[in-house]
C-alpha cells in the first residue's frame, strides 16, 4: 500500500523540504501530526504534509481485520520504513507497540521542528534535545535524498547564501524568483530525486544542497559531521547502515505504550 502511493506523488516523501530528519521528533513516537488542526498547521508543515489518504486506508483494512489493535503510530513508521526501501533504500526492523497521542500541540511543533534556515548549531541542539547525537543529524538527514521543497523555503539562499554552487542556483533562480511563486518546487535531491540513495551528500559537497539547513553539514571548515557528509558521500554502505540505525533510535523517542494515549479508530482524530 505505501509503495503504490509513490506511484502517484514522489513529493509526499518530503514536500515541505522537513521530510523526516527535521519532521520526525513529534511523528515518531505517537503521530499527533495526524490530528488535521494542529500539527498540520505548524509554520514548518503548513501546506505541506501529505499521504494521509494512505494511512487513512491502510487503517481502514487493518480496523476491518483487527479493530483496534494497530496503532496510527505504528502504521506511519511501517510506511516510512516501507517506503524507503521501495525507493532503492535500506529496511530495518520497527519496533511495534506504539499507542496514538490523545492530543497535539502546535506551539511545539513551531519550537521542536527546526526551520530550513536553521544553523547547525540550532540542528545539533534540535537533536540533542531528544536524545539525538549530531552523527544521528548527519544520518537522517540523508531522507532529504527524496523530496521537494517550496520556493519560498530556499529562496533566501539561493540568492543571499555565497556558500552555493553558481550553476546551481542560476539554475534554481529560473523556477524561483525574488518574489512570486512561493509554491514552485524544486527536488531536494537534484541528482536522483526519486531515488533514496547518497547523492544527496554528494551534492553537500559540491556546495549544491537545496536548504541552507542542509548545507550546514558541509562547510567547508572541518569537524565531525563535515567529515561523516564526506564518508557518506563515497561510501552509500555506510549511510545505508547508519540511517537505518538512528531510524531505529528516532523511532524510540518517547512512544506511548502500555494504557497510556489510545488506538485510533480514525488517525484524523482522537476516539
Amino acid at each position: 500500500m505505501p509503495e503504490c502511493s509513490l506511484h502517484h506523488s514522489h513529493r509526499r516523501e518530503s514536500s515541505s523540504g522537513q521530510g523526516p530528519p527535521h519532521g520526525c521528533f513529534l511523528a515518531q513516537a505517537s503521530l499527533p501530526r495526524l490530528l488535521c488542526s494542529r500539527e498540520k498547521t505548524a509554520n514548518p508543515n503548513n501546506n505541506s504534509l501529505r499521504g494521509f489518504e494512505v494511512i487513512d486506508a491502510v487503517k481502514s483494512k487493518l480496523e476491518s481485520a483487527c479493530k483496534q489493535v494497530v496503532s496510527c503510530a505504528d502504521i506511519v513508521a511501517v510506511a516510512a520504513r516501507d517506503s524507503v526501501v521501495a525507493l532503492g533504500g535500506p529496511t530495518w526492523t520497527v519496533e511495534l507497540g506504539r499507542r496514538d497521542s490523545t492530543t497535539a500541540s502546535l506551539s511545539s511543533a513551531n519550537t521542536d521542528i527546526p526551520g530550513p534556515s536553521a544553523d547547525l548549531r540550532t540542528l545539533i541542539s534540535s537533536f540533542s534535545g531528544k536524545g539525538l547525537s549530531a552523527s544521528d543529524l548527519a544520518a537522517l538527514s540523508g531522507a532529504h535524498t527524496i523530496g521537494q521543497a517550496r520556493c519560498f523555503l530556499f529562496r533566501a539562499r539561493i540568492y543571499n547564501d555565497t556558500n552555493i554552487d553558481p550553476s546551481f542556483a542560476s539554475s534554481l533562480r529560473s523556477n524561483c524568483s525574488t518574489s512570486g511563486g512561493d509554491n514552485e518546487l524544486s527536488p531536494l535531491d537534484s541528482t536522483t530525486p526519486t531515488v533514496f540513495d547518497n547523492d544527496y551528500y554528494a551534492n553537500l559537497v559540491r556546495e549544491r544542497g537545496l536548504l541552507h539547513s542542509d548545507q550546514q553539514l558541509f562547510m567547508n571548515g572541518g569537524g565531525s559531521v563535515e567529515f561523516q557528509v564526506s564518508s557518506y558521500a563515497t561510501n552509500s554502505a555506510k549511510f545505508f547502515s547508519d540511517f537505518a540505525s538512528a531510524m531505529v533510535k528516532m523511532g524510540r523517542i518517547s512512544p506511548l505504550t502500555g494504557s497510556s494515549g489510545e488506538i485510533r479508530i480514525n488517525c484524523r482524530k482522537i476516539n
